[in-house]
């Protein structure tokens, strides 16, 4: 069961176009009340239930709260007050329900519907579905695209001209997505003991800002972890082919 923050009643000078919710007592003495095994009837104040798909049944419920702290500390609360009183108000009325409640956090001054931002910041299907139909498709000839069973780096359609220990460089980095690579390992990994040209543990930034700079634009997806090396994270406007016989990042 997943459960987010209750908005508070409206104020009254806002208009309130909601229905009033039951208290605890008059739902108790509803269920009481009620001929058939204590359900107490729906009513206008209720929310009508959702028709299950075949082979489905009901495990839980979401509740997505569109509401930024500044409008809550005006209603004299906290999101935190109101999580914690509806999951109180959940433990009260079904003891044996598990909950789990998040906070959405987004960037600062985003536009948008509150309960917009909310669904799409917790990754709601429906939200996230209508984000996606609404950004056109990258061009096939945009972006970074590194062909590791070729060998080859385009860069917005064109080949880039990187060497072979460069593209090695980049190699070992995007196979290793999301780690840190010291500047050690990069040295002992793709350069022999004693090879002519070795960099060393100081030298490697060198050909790292080589690098940097025949990708141009997309310079960034090489990170700096200051003090410590280098590292890739999934960027979108990078591709990765693996062709029969590459290396795999799942083995990393």
């Amino acid at each position: 069961m997943n459960a987010l923050s209750s908005r508070p009643a409206a104020s009254a000078n806002r208009p309130n176009h909601l229905h009033a919710v039951p208290s605890l007592r008059e739902h108790q003495a509803a269920r009481a009340a009620h001929p058939a095994n204590g359900r107490p009837v729906n009513d206008s104040s209720t929310a009508s239930a959702t028709p299950l798909r075949p082979g489905t049944e009901p495990r839980g419920f979401a509740l997505y709260v569109g509401l930024d702290e500044a409008s809550a500390a005006a209603d004299g609360v906290s999101l935190n007050v109101l999580v914690d009183a509806l999951r109180r108000t959940v433990a009260e009325l079904s003891p044996s329900a598990e909950t789990y409640a998040a906070v959405a956090l987004a960037p600062q001054a985003s536009g948008g519907r509150d309960i917009d931002v909310v669904r799409l910041a917790l990754k709601e299907p429906g939200a996230v579905a209508r984000v996606k139909s609404s950004v056109p498709a990258p061009s096939a000839d945009t972006g970074v695209t590194v062909d590791i069973s070729r060998k080859r780096v385009t860069i917005d359609g064109e080949n880039a001209s990187l060497t072979y220990k460069e593209f090695e460089l980049l190699q070992y980095l995007v196979l290793r997505e999301g780690r840190t690579i010291e500047r050690t390992e990069l040295v002992d990994s793709l350069w022999q003991a004693g090879e002519e040209g070795a960099p060393g543990e100081r030298t490697i930034d060198v050909h790292v800002r080589r690098l940097r700079a025949k990708l141009g634009r997309y310079e960034d997806i090489v990170r700096t972890v200051r003090g410590i090396g280098y590292r890739f994270d999934r960027h979108a406007d990078v591709t990765i082919r693996y062709g029969a016989g590459a290396p795999s990042p799942d083995r990393f």
